[in-house]
C-alpha cells in the first residue's frame, strides 16, 4: 500500500471513494478442540490383515486425513443452535515384522466421529440461485430451512501409540463395523476387512481441529480501489526468479553457528532458567 493510500485510510476515512455492497459469510460461532482419540480401530486391507495375523511386532508409521464428512441439523427446542456431526476418515500406515524378514507395510482405514453444538442464528429465508436444479419427481426442489454452513479445519493427526489385540469371544464378539462410503473404499487397492479376523490393530491419535458456523450475509464495506494483481505471470514452476539470486536475499544465520553458554549468574537473579534467549556468545 502506498504512503498516499495509507494517509487516506488512516487520516481521512471520509475521503474514501465509495461504499460497496458485498455478499460474504459471517462467522456466527466457532470452537477449537484438542482430541486424544484412544484405541481407534484400524480396518486393514485383506493383504495387510494376513500379515498382521502372523506379525511378531507392529509399529504405526503415520496417519493421514483422507476426508471429512459434515452433517448439520438444528437442535430440538432451540432454533438458534445447530448440531454438527463430523466424521473423519484416516489412512493408517504401519510396519509389521514377520519372523526374521524385513518389516512389511500395513495400511488400512480408521474412522472417528465427533459432535459439536454451535450457534448459527436464525433465518427463515429459502435460498435459491441460478445453479439450483430440480431433483424430485414432482419437479419441486425441496430444501430445508436456510441452515448455516459448518466449516471444519483440521490437521493431520499425530500418532501417539498403537497396540495389537486378539479378538476374543468375551470382548469383541459384538463389535459393529462402520459403514464406509464407496468413494473412501476406492482409495484402497484391496477390500477392507471388517470382521472374522483373529487380531486387530488399534491406534491412539492426537488431533487439533477448529469448527465454525457461517451464514450468508450482505455487508456494506468501504472501498479504496479495485484489487489489481501486481505480480507478473510466470510459466515455470517455482517462480521466475533465479534460485541463486533468491538465495542471496536470505540473511546469514549467524546465531545458529555461534556456540553459547547460559549466563548462570543472571539466571539465578531472575530465575529465567537456561534458555537460548538467555545465552551469551563465548
Amino acid at each position: 500500500m502506498s504512503d498516499q493510500r495509507k494517509d487516506t485510510l488512516c487520516c481521512n476515512p471520509q475521503d474514501l471513494r465509495q461504499a460497496m455492497s458485498i455478499h460474504t459469510r459471517k462467522i456466527t460461532d466457532s470452537c477449537k478442540d484438542k482430541d486424544c482419540i484412544e484405541d481407534l480401530r484400524v480396518y486393514l486391507t485383506k493383504g495387510s490383515q494376513a500379515l498382521l495375523e502372523n506379525a511378531t511386532g507392529v509399529r504405526v508409521r503415520s496417519a493421514e486425513l483422507l476426508y471429512t464428512h459434515i452433517d448439520v441439523e438444528p437442535v430440538a427446542f432451540d432454533r438458534y443452535h445447530y448440531c454438527i456431526d463430523v466424521t473423519f476418515y484416516y489412512r493408517i500406515l504401519a510396519d509389521a515384522t514377520v519372523g526374521c524378514n524385513h518389516p512389511a507395510t500395513l495400511y488400512g482405514l480408521a474412522v472417528f466421529n465427533k459432535r459439536a453444538v454451535l450457534c448459527g442464528e436464525d433465518s427463515k429465508a429459502h435460498v435459491y440461485s441460478s445453479d439450483t436444479r430440480m431433483h424430485s419427481p414432482d419437479g419441486i426442489s425441496h430444501y430445508h430451512a436456510n441452515y448455516p454452513t459448518a466449516v471444519v479445519e483440521v490437521l493431520d493427526p499425530m500418532v501417539l501409540g498403537s497396540k495389537v489385540k486378539d479378538v476374543c469371544e468375551c470382548k469383541y464378539r459384538d463389535d459393529m463395523a462402520v459403514t464406509v462410503p464407496e468413494i473412501i473404499c476406492r482409495l484402497f487397492d484391496e477390500e477392507l476387512i471388517c470382521c472374522d479376523e483373529h487380531r486387530r490393530l488399534f491406534v491412539t491419535l492426537g488431533q487439533f481441529s477448529i469448527i465454525r458456523m457461517e451464514r450468508d450475509a450482505q455487508l456494506v464495506v468501504p472501498v479504496l480501489d479495485y484489487a489489481i494483481p501486481t505480480k507478473d505471470c510466470c510459466d515455470t514452476p517455482g517462480g521466475c526468479e533465479d534460485p541463486c539470486e533468491m538465495f542471496s536475499k536470505i540473511p546469514f544465520p549467524e546465531q545458529q553457528f555461534a556456540p553459547c553458554e547460559c549466563d548462570r549468574e543472571r539466571d539465578r537473579e531472575h530465575g529465567s532458567g537456561c534458555h537460548p534467549d538467555n545465552c551469551r556468545t563465548r
